[in-house]
């Protein structure tokens, strides 16, 4: 089957030759921090070429919020963080209106929200109605407060840190907040070799961390999103996707929503430019429907993993 665009242009292959690069020398550029971990540093930059939110899921110390860091700092961006705890407030997050008795009025005074980057650390440990502040923000890059609406940076990511909920003190994380992030990641533990040389780094005199310089703007990733938004899709591919999502609602469980079959195409399409192509393909869906569906997956029985192998199995392309 042939993908390709049958009227190929010539600026978005450029494009997408430059954006490759530049995507490239970043995940190098946080390979110095973070080791043996290429496949979820390629996965987190994809996302932010897509324009999707990350949550990194996994035991505390395996390196989640460092890599946060090291993402941030590559980025020639503001960045804030927030550290999520059981008595954090709504308004922590996005900002009050503060009493100016000079003035005589009320003033707005912006959250940590209000920034390009936002590590948003240990989220389950914060109360559902506290995570909830987040949902207009990840969605429509707005927060709303006494009813005026005041807009995010355009270029707005959230990475999130998630410990397993069977942890004590942490709040499952509701569907809608889920269904926000468009990938789930796990780091895991390292290899034994690579975690030899994480404690030779790690422990030196100079924190690796340092070394890590601003390499990419504000202004180029806005350019990777919409060079991501440009790379064609065959009809093909469409139906595929369509298909994958309608199969994991015949699971006996809850199956994804319209959302993630939208995130889907858009991860895919940002897997391609990452692999220097202007097309899709369909090792690119494959490639990042596990990050994309997994946590939206409630089935009887079966992990959301488990779910998506078979119907991997199941889905042909037509």
């Amino acid at each position: 089957m042939d993908f390709q665009n049958p009227n190929p242009a010539v600026e978005i292959k450029q494009h997408v030759q430059r954006v490759n690069a530049e995507m490239g020398a970043m995940i190098t550029n946080v390979e110095k921090v973070i080791k043996g971990k290429r496949n979820v540093i390629e996965e987190v930059v994809m996302s932010i070429c897509a324009n999707g939110h990350v949550l990194l899921l996994d035991v505390p110390g395996v390196g989640k919020t460092m890599l946060a860091k090291t993402i941030a700092k590559t980025i020639a961006s503001t960045y804030k963080r927030i550290q999520f705890t059981p008595d954090l407030l709504p308004t922590d997050i996005t900002g009050v209106n503060i009493f100016n008795p000079k003035e005589r009025e009320f003033e707005f005074q912006q959250g940590p929200v209000f920034t390009n980057i936002l590590l948003a650390d240990e989220i389950n440990r914060a109360s559902p109605k506290t995570q909830s502040a987040l949902l207009e923000a990840m969605e429509e890059r707005q927060v709303t407060i006494d009813n005026v609406q005041y807009m995010l940076p355009k270029f707005f990511f959230v990475i999130a840190t998630q410990n397993p909920i069977e942890h004590a003190g942490t709040y499952p994380l509701p569907t809608a907040q889920l269904d926000r992030f468009m990938m789930r990641l796990s780091i895991g533990y390292p290899e034994k070799e690579t975690e030899l040389e994480i404690l030779g780094v790690h422990t030196g005199t100079t924190a690796p961390l340092e070394s890590v310089q601003a390499i990419i703007s504000e202004a180029q990733i806005l350019e990777w999103q919409n060079t991501a938004s440009s790379i064609y899709t065959s009809p093909l591919i469409d139906e595929y996707i369509v298909d994958l999502a309608r199969a994991t609602r015949e699971q006996g469980g809850a199956g994804v929503s319209t959302r993630a079959a939208l995130m889907l195409k858009k991860a895919a399409r940002a897997c391609a430019v990452l692999y220097g192509r202007d097309y899709v393909i369909p090792d690119d869906v494959q490639r990042v429907i596990r990050q994309v569906f997994a946590h939206r997956i409630s089935s009887r029985g079966k992990v959301g993993e488990a779910v998506i192998e078979e119907i991997l199995q199941k889905v042909a392309l037509s």
